[in-house]
């Protein structure tokens, strides 16, 4: 793990007078970066595109319909976007295994007393707001990493439903290999509708992220959103941040002793 201390000054009512000891922290690699904002623009293209081709806008052309390509150019990035998806979500699970400690696979699974008692701590403090601070996490908390593995749960779900719903007009490979879901849900109807579900999902999945990332940012003033930028954080008010600082500052008074 790459540290590097830097001075950044912290303004707290009770310490206005000296700045704050942070460290800064490589947190997110560059594959996590990568597929994250690959992602997000995925998700954002097949949502948009998604509701049209569920709600078609009527656009007005003196020209004939045969004569105009508009919907079919929706139709298409819709199945692009949703290539880029499956194989940057595929790109994104291996580096659960082959990525830095916040990255791994076991961050997402709260199977440990430390991890539950995080979720719970995390509900107290932003959920429900009965506590004041709660403790900081460097990589996801895991609440926040909880909701991604099942938020890649619903990612399953809409690949699935969604190549169920293709392969009827594709002769592709892979999108046969999903028909089995029509039979199962009753109908290509019951599988659009599921596959519209979970397109509602996702919106209401970043509007909450987006507006935690912000919040977080915002409250911690540790890089949260730039972190995703550039891979870096800044830990101060992690027991492992505080015993750099009090490392360091016990090194200082030795100095200013001699």
């Amino acid at each position: 793990m790459s540290t590097q201390s830097v001075k950044i000054r912290d303004y707290v009512p009770e310490h206005d007078s000296a700045p704050a000891e942070y460290r800064r922290i490589y947190v997110w690699q560059i594959p996590v970066r990568v597929y994250h904002w690959i992602n997000a623009l995925a998700i954002t293209l097949l949502c948009v595109t998604g509701f049209l081709i569920g709600r078609p806008v009527r656009i007005a052309y003196g020209a004939e319909a045969w004569q105009q390509y508009w919907f079919g150019w929706v139709r298409f990035i819709h199945f692009a976007a949703a290539w880029v998806f499956v194989f940057n979500t595929l790109a994104r699970l291996y580096w659960a295994f082959a990525g830095n400690k916040y990255a791994k696979w076991t961050n997402f699974l709260p199977v440990t007393k430390k991890q539950i008692m995080n979720i719970v701590d995390v509900i107290l403090v932003d959920v429900l707001q009965l506590k004041k601070h709660g403790e900081t996490s460097n990589g996801h908390n895991s609440l926040a990493a909880f909701s991604y593995f099942v938020m890649f749960l619903l990612f399953i779900a809409q690949t699935v439903t969604g190549f169920a719903l293709y392969a009827s007009m594709s002769s592709s490979f892979i999108p046969h290999l999903f028909t089995w879901i029509v039979p199962i849900l009753g109908s290509e109807m019951a599988v659009r509708w599921w596959h519209h579900l979970f397109m509602w999902c996702f919106v209401a999945f970043v509007v909450v992220h987006v507006w935690l990332s912000i919040y977080h940012d915002y409250i911690e003033g540790r890089g949260e959103i730039s972190a995703m930028v550039s891979g870096w954080k800044f830990d101060r008010d992690t027991p492992e941040g505080m015993a750099f600082v009090s490392k360091l500052n016990q090194k200082r008074s030795e100095s200013k002793k001699k």
